[in-house]
């Protein structure tokens, strides 16, 4: 059993190793930071490799795919991705074009890329991560919600085609509300509710992804909110978020 996990260097990516590595699966470690990743890697047990490569990059995603399309893999997790917290027209536009596409273009073309090797093997698991900003407008982080209400319909699309084929490959999302990683530092904010534990979201993950379930909202708060907020009017609920963001400091 083979997994790839991206944004493998830290916080969810890293959590996603670790406990994919106890399960028996060997590991494609894919992250930036090569010192980070050869951290982790030392931690592990089998067969572990690291490529260092950052995503934003077309030409590193398809380069990726090229290497990888023969290794028979069983398990993709799509963790790469960062936010920008600040007002639209104050946020800095190549940080945003950098989160665009490491959040949505490396998700969309190695989903697309490798599910196509899923479908001819007729197996396979997917498992794109998301957040819980995938299901409303996020004011103050206009661009970091855009990009998760992307992976998440993206996603949700895509299910229902696997499905209707009576495809053995399976595809799931992760929508997480804050969780313990280095998230918060690269977003430059703090979070004003109490984050989970990123090995507690893995764990709860996994046994969710391998039971076929295709939208994985860890913890009661978040499911709660997901739940009521289909009934909030939109502009009321674009205030109400606002207020949330609002409350986290740079």
């Amino acid at each position: 059993m083979k997994a790839l996990v991206t944004g493998a260097s830290s916080g969810l990516g890293a959590d996603f190793a670790r406990q994919l590595n106890e399960m028996g699966y060997d590991l494609i470690l894919v992250a930036r930071r090569k010192d980070k990743l050869k951290k982790i890697a030392s931690e592990l047990k089998g067969n572990v490799e690291i490529i260092s490569t950052d995503l934003s990059s077309t030409f590193n995603c398809m380069r990726l795919y090229n290497k990888l399309k023969n290794e028979n893999i069983d398990v993709i997790i799509n963790n790469a991705g960062f936010g920008v917290f600040g007002k639209f027209e104050e946020t800095k536009l190549e940080r945003e074009m950098d989160m665009i596409d490491t959040n949505i273009k490396s998700v969309h073309l190695l989903t697309k890329l490798f599910l196509k090797e899923f479908k001819k093997r007729d197996s396979g698991y997917i498992l794109n991560v998301a957040s819980s900003a995938a299901f409303q407008p996020g004011p103050l982080m206009a661009s970091y919600y855009a990009t998760k209400s992307y992976v998440y319909n993206l996603t949700c699309a895509i299910y229902e085609e696997l499905r209707r084929d009576n495809s053995n490959v399976h595809i799931s999302v992760l929508c997480p509300g804050p969780v313990n990683t280095e998230f918060n530092n690269v977003a430059g904010v703090s979070f004003g509710v109490k984050a989970l534990e990123s090995p507690k979201v893995v764990k709860y993950t996994l046994k969710r992804m391998f039971k076929n379930k295709l939208v994985i909202v860890p913890g009661f708060t978040m499911k709660l909110g997901k739940f009521f907020g289909r009934f909030v009017p939109t502009k009321i609920l674009i205030r109400i978020t606002y207020n949330i963001q609002k409350k986290k400091v740079s």
